[in-house]
């Protein structure tokens, strides 16, 4: 698909009424606190380096629940099948993570801003923010009720006071976005790591037999320790419910530096690492929950064997001879992890929530309100006993985040690398997308409701268990095949100048010089109104964004911030019917 580089500024676009310029309220115009909720993630705020960044992200996968995931599956299908499953749904899960990792670092967008421009188009991608927020309020409930379990167990504290203290105390640290959160998790990720695999250590080498019993778990599994295809593919949609997290991870690789000759190597390891890799520490840690699960399910029993609390207090006592320095070191551990992660699911929740209602209503009081929403979901969902039903819950809810998923690789390895229909960069701007592109909303529609109809048995035992893999294959195959019925026509709405062929070439080869001379001719052939820092002043809210953040908008007739452009009530997306 050819994209034409001609853009021209109507001489007589139609007059708009004589408006105001629009007031943000003080936590939006805040940008530790809104942390560029709404936006690209511009050059001027990523002043970390791809280590912090790196650090950041996999500070984020902290989280327990890999441990009380690995354990239920085992519990529940046995050992063969849980590893197995996890085996399958961690490769998948990698190569999934690697276009999406590498896009967003690149593009400096988060998961919603990807979506937009993988083929669901700008209000296509409302569905998989609400997707997404759907996961990180599911990991917020399940990751607060561990930490209240852990709780309860130190300090007896009834579980309900328990779920409220887990959510109320990483909200002021989500408050102050990136710029709390690198540092919290840089400085905890050490300790965090040796207080996690020292005791697994120590029990295997205390006893090896445990080694042994592991294998031959077969927890409540009718196949017992033998391999059985139906629970292995139940065991691995589990598992594959955590395929969102790239979006989280996401979040993150957002802030990168940009990629030049002289960092190249140490970007693309920084990227990969923390972002599709962080399923190599998570299926570690499934595996660790599995082994803890069967070590100490004979003393606690297979009820409490996927508690992590219930875990780490008998492990830390295999080498540790006080009962009060035990138990005080693994809830230390269960709050540090949890505190760590859950910290990560609220603010990608909160991201989530913003785009959402930015898009639907018009409306954008602060990433920090959204925040308070995403917390308020999560207490109920802890209140009404999620945990107990975790298996249930993720195995359902895997069949739309793999159609996801699938539909955005697709879009970004086949469509835009092999068929080179879809554009070869991410456009987000409301003002040059339309506002459905059938080749990934409708891909993952019908990806996710045959597969949610064979989750309920409609196509048979065979396709209930293996609903997840179903979901993937369909959301793959059905991208390109929309993609090229449709010849690439609802990706672009209206060509952006700065994104067009000749400065992606030089996007690609890294000449920093001749991108700044091309976007500086083409404000000046554009007449485009750049101020002495080379961002450009917003018509409507009088704030400077990078131009890569700003679009020209016939019914204000001048240059807007895509956040403007988002919340824009009377335009009636005007600049994409008349002819630029």
């Amino acid at each position: 698909m050819e994209h034409d580089s001609t853009y021209s500024i109507p001489t007589t676009a139609p007059k708009s009424k004589a408006k105001p310029k629009r007031k943000f309220n003080s936590w939006v115009n805040n940008p530790v606190l809104e942390d560029y909720a709404l936006r690209y993630a511009p050059k001027s705020f990523r002043k970390w380096s791809e280590f912090s960044v790196s650090s950041s992200a996999l500070g984020g996968i902290a989280f327990l629940a890999d441990f009380a995931i690995g354990a239920s599956i085992s519990v529940s299908y046995g050992f063969t099948n849980a590893f197995w499953g996890i085996v399958a749904a961690a490769v998948i899960i990698f190569l999934t993570g690697i276009p999406i990792g590498y896009y967003s670092a690149k593009y400096n967008v988060d998961m919603d801003l990807l979506t937009r421009g993988a083929g669901f188009g700008y209000l296509g991608s409302t569905l998989t923010s609400l997707v997404y927020a759907t996961f990180t309020f599911i990991y917020f409930s399940t990751e607060g009720a561990i930490m209240a379990q852990a709780l309860e167990v130190y300090f007896h504290l009834p579980l309900a006071i328990g779920y409220l203290i887990s959510t109320i105390i990483v909200i002021p640290l989500v408050l102050f976005g990136m710029t709390a959160l690198s540092k919290l998790q840089v400085w905890t990720q050490p300790i965090w790591l040796v207080l996690m695999i020292a005791p697994i250590f120590a029990i295997l080498a205390k006893d090896p037999q445990t080694f042994s019993a592991w294998l031959h778990f077969g927890g409540n599994s009718p196949s017992g320790t033998a391999f059985n295809p139906l629970f292995f593919a139940m065991a691995s949609g589990v598992v594959l419910s955590l395929i969102t997290q790239i979006g989280e991870q996401a979040d993150y690789l957002r802030f990168m530096p940009d990629q030049t000759a002289k960092n190249r190597k140490k970007w693309l390891w920084a990227v990969i690492l923390s972002g599709p890799g962080w399923i190599i520490l998570g299926a570690f840690k499934q595996l660790s929950g599995s082994f803890l699960a069967s070590y100490i399910a004979p003393s606690v029993g297979l009820e409490k064997a996927n508690e992590p609390i219930q875990m780490f207090v008998k492990a830390f006592g295999e080498f540790i001879p006080s009962t009060f320095v035990v138990l005080t070191i693994a809830t230390f551990f269960v709050l540090l992890s949890q505190i760590k992660i859950n910290v990560t699911n609220a603010y990608s929740g909160s991201l989530s929530w913003s785009n959402f209602f930015s898009r639907i209503l018009h409306f954008h009081p602060g990433r920090v309100v959204w925040l308070m929403l995403q917390v308020a979901i999560a207490i109920t969902l802890m209140e009404a006993g999620l945990f107990n039903f975790l298996n249930t819950v993720l195995g359902f809810y895997s069949n739309v985040a793999v159609a996801w998923i699938g539909a955005i690789v697709a879009d970004l390895v086949i469509n835009k690398k092999l068929l080179k229909i879809s554009p070869p960069y991410i456009e987000f701007k409301r003002a040059h997308l339309y506002n459905f592109n059938p080749v990934g909303f409708g891909s993952m529609i019908i990806a996710s409701v045959v597969s949610i109809l064979a989750y309920f048995g409609v196509f048979g035992a065979v396709l209930q268990a293996f609903s997840p893999f179903l979901s993937l294959v369909l959301a793959f195959i059905l991208a390109p095949i929309i993609a090229i019925a449709t010849k690439g026509k609802y990706y672009i709405a209206r060509k952006n100048p700065l994104m067009q062929t000749e400065l992606e070439m030089a996007a690609s080869l890294m000449l920093e010089d001749k991108i700044e001379a091309l976007t500086e001719s083409r404000h000046e052939h554009h007449h485009y109104h750049v101020n002495g820092n080379s961002e450009v002043t917003c018509l409507v809210c009088g704030f400077d964004y990078e131009p890569m953040d700003s679009t020209y908008c016939p019914f204000h007739q001048g240059m807007i911030c895509s956040l403007c452009c988002s919340l824009e009530k009377d335009c009636h997306d005007m600049c994409k019917k008349t002819k630029l």
